[in-house]
């Protein structure tokens, strides 16, 4: 048994031996996510001491060359365990440790030439004559590089990637018409994950020989991608209008993925026929939800151009072969009107109006369509009218003296809000926002200034009314500021009839 340990232990043995298990406790303690490769590693690594084993064995059955060849094989494998072991305590604990991150091709690279190395060394004191071994791999390596030149195109793609940072795990990418995800860089491989779900395999040397966009610069801080809206707006709107208009919309829409700190702009971008060509330009802060993100923004713009009783221009080309007549837009308009007079019948500002006049009211409403995230109106603004919410559903919010901002409640189809701003000209003392799409009825003071002045006493029932609603919405607040209490709804009352005579200047 003796003659076998010392057969088995060699003078470099315990080097070996005592280099990898310190290096496997570091890497155990300090890499758990490697666990699995250090395990392999190992296993390895105790093959070849069984090679050794064998190796004593054959040596005591005086077979020196067999036990010489195991030997050698052990010490050569001996050899590549501690090159793993250290090439993962260098480029996975060292150096992040020293915070110098460096790419996973490079430590491939670095493990594989001391491989290379190691093997060249070991055949060197083997007795094995390199320079003939080095021509013979040269003629090798030419017809292996003649066959594979696509393959090492490859390759060599992949490590310029990856060395000039070029490309990085999760960046954005655009690469003729793929656009994704950077899920994988591999020597020979790039994967892009697609916002349709697919895995798109693109070769490393395709990638260096043409041109990919990078979106976004994870240098300059958060992802911002600009995106552009098209869309045509008739000659008859002046430019000014419609840029201020849509600029004023984005910036006060509350859209996912809109970047707040870039501001929007719009431009006018091109004088076609029949009508003038804008760009309304954001920016995209997730470039995966770029298609849905653009779908807001067009509905915010479509709503804003059909507030300001714009329309979307078509080609002057365009034919339109249905020909409506005097009966069809006669009915059209009595459905409208139906909807209108649905809208104002559970209202309980307008109660005290007859039939007519609830009927003259419906011909003056105006329709003011909101895109959800929409601010319908800003706390603090002058607006001498009020909304009907037909359908949907909005929230009101009010902004404290100290700015923090407090959701006091949500309004269903069938509200109103803005009605002190119709009947006494006050400002707004909330801001609304659109929580759903809304589709909203607008009335100006001037479509139901003349009701008012036919009948007066109206004036003294939607004062109390209104000092019935500023008594809820004040004890709202208070619930909130507590600075004082509500005062008393005849105190309210007696105000607000004040300020509705002198608004509609009734005697």
């Amino acid at each position: 048994m003796s003659d076998w340990a010392s057969a088995f232990w060699r003078a470099e043995t315990p080097y070996l031996l005592g280099a990898t298990l310190l290096l496997a406790l570091l890497l155990y303690r300090c890499l758990p996510g490697g666990r699995a490769t250090l395990r392999h590693t190992l296993a390895f690594f105790a093959l070849m001491l069984v090679l050794q084993a064998l190796g004593a064995v054959f040596a005591l059955r005086q077979q020196p060359a067999v036990a010489r060849g195991l030997h050698e094989a052990a010490l050569l494998g001996g050899g590549v365990v501690l090159i793993r072991l250290a090439g993962l305590a260098g480029f996975r604990v060292l150096l992040p440790a020293l915070r110098l991150p460096t790419p996973g091709i490079l430590e491939d690279i670095v493990v594989i030439g001391a491989y290379l190395l190691w093997g060249m060394v070991r055949l060197s004191w083997a007795g094995v004559e390199l320079s003939s071994l080095v021509a013979t791999s040269a003629v090798i390596t030419a017809v292996i590089a003649f066959a594979m030149q696509d393959t090492l195109g490859n390759i060599l793609g992949g490590l310029a990637l990856q060395l000039d940072d070029s490309l990085e795990i999760g960046d954005w990418v655009r690469q003729g018409e793929v656009s994704g995800r950077v899920v994988e860089i591999h020597w020979r491989y790039t994967a892009v994950l697609t916002r349709s779900g697919e895995r798109v395999v693109i070769p490393n040397a395709q990638l260096m020989k043409g041109q990919f966009t990078v979106i976004g610069d994870p240098l300059s801080g958060p992802v911002a991608w600009r995106r552009s809206i098209g869309f045509n707006i008739d000659y008859a709107v002046p430019p000014s209008q419609v840029i201020a208009a849509a600029e004023r919309a984005l910036a006060d829409a509350e859209i996912a993925n809109v970047s707040r700190e870039r501001p929007c702009s719009c431009v006018l971008l091109a004088f076609e026929p029949g009508s003038a060509h804008y760009a309304l330009r954001y920016w995209l802060t997730d470039p995966e939800h770029d298609d849905a993100t653009d779908s807001a923004v067009r509905a915010h713009l479509l709503a804003t151009v059909q507030r300001n009783g714009w329309r979307l221009a078509v080609p002057d080309q365009s034919v339109h072969l249905v020909q409506e007549g005097q009966a069809h837009r006669e009915a059209v308009w009595q459905r409208e009107l139906q909807r209108r007079l649905k809208a104002l019948a559970g209202i309980e500002l307008f109660a005290s109006l007859d039939e007519a006049e609830r009927q003259q009211l419906a011909e003056r409403l105006v329709h003011a369509p909101f895109a959800r995230g929409d601010v319908m109106t800003r706390q603090g603004a002058a607006a001498h009218w009020l909304y009907i919410i037909a359908n949907g559903e909005a929230d009101v919010f009010w902004e404290a003296p100290g700015g923090e901002r407090q959701h006091l409640t949500r309004l269903p189809a069938g509200s109103i809000f803005g009605e002190m701003g119709l009947m006494t000209g006050a400002p707004r003392s909330a801001t609304v926002v659109a929580a759903t799409d809304v589709e909203c009825y607008r009335l100006d003071k001037a479509g139901f200034e003349g009701i008012l002045h036919a009948r007066q006493a109206i004036a003294e029932h939607m004062a109390h009314i209104l000092a019935q609603r500023q008594q809820q919405n004040e004890a709202m607040k208070d619930a909130f500021r507590k600075a004082h209490g509500a005062g008393e709804p005849a105190a309210h009352h007696a105000a607000i009839l004040q300020h509705i005579r002198e608004f509609f200047g009734l005697h």
